[in-house]
């Protein structure tokens, strides 16, 4: 077995065997999730090279989703990503949410709904606490703002309409899609969840903005309301 020295960099590998070669020759397509991430990573540790090490992360998240809703906080106990590896991984992930967020800016939102719950799921996705948000739509259904109105703990949360009627006033907004995540993994809403939407839609109805939606959003998943009939 070949004993490595140290850090493994991408051009000790075979050639044929480069994530940038073969994205170059063949497309970005042609890569495996973690060919794409060891391009960021560059080189891998003691005894592990750069693709080792980025199919360990992979299967350590659970798969390049799982990945890319972690927070630098869990990838810091990751042995071989230092902070600048990390920061790195974490500047991506703030890359999509932007790209996400102007996609959903420039045309109505509804448009792409599963782009909504990609972006919902970037946004909140990751968090260790509940949070309760809110996207302010105009009166095309193009987004205003994403706002974190609320947080709490990791079994509730406080929502006041008041605030939210208020926010929505501010902005102009002609229609909200409501959004929170519950960091015990499952997407499905509670009844809790769906008396609180109810709460909301009605005092929203008094200034005359629609609740469009409400997603209940995990690291994997996110949850329409409005699917499910409950809206």
């Amino acid at each position: 077995m070949r004993r490595y020295a140290g850090p493994v960099n991408i051009k000790a590998l075979p050639t044929d065997s480069r994530p940038r070669e073969k994205l170059l020759a063949r497309g970005p397509g042609a890569l495996s999730d973690a060919e794409l991430l060891a391009l960021l990573l560059r080189s891998g540790l003691k005894g592990k090279n750069v693709l080792q090490l980025a199919e360990e992360l992979v299967r350590h998240f659970g798969g390049l989703a799982g990945l890319l809703h972690a927070s630098a906080e869990d990838l810091r106990p990751i042995k071989g990503l230092g902070p600048a590896k990390r920061a790195e991984i974490v500047a991506v992930l703030e890359l999509a949410r932007r790209a996400l967020a102007e996609q959903l800016r420039a045309r109505p939102l509804f448009d792409s709904p599963r782009a909504v719950a990609e972006f919902l799921q970037l946004q909140l996705g990751a968090k260790h606490h509940e949070v309760f948000a809110v996207m302010f739509l105009d009166s095309q259904q193009r987004l205003i703002a994403l706002e974190e109105l609320f947080r709490g703990t990791l079994s509730q949360t406080s929502v006041y309409p008041r605030e939210v009627v208020l926010r929505a006033l501010a902005l102009n907004a002609a229609s909200v899609v409501l959004a929170h995540n519950h960091p015990s993994g499952s997407a499905q809403p509670s009844r809790a969840d769906e008396a609180l939407t109810q709460t909301l839609k009605s005092a929203l109805a008094l200034v005359d903005v629609r609740v469009l939606d409400h997603f209940i959003v995990t690291r994997t998943q996110a949850c329409s309301m409005a699917e499910m009939g409950l809206l």
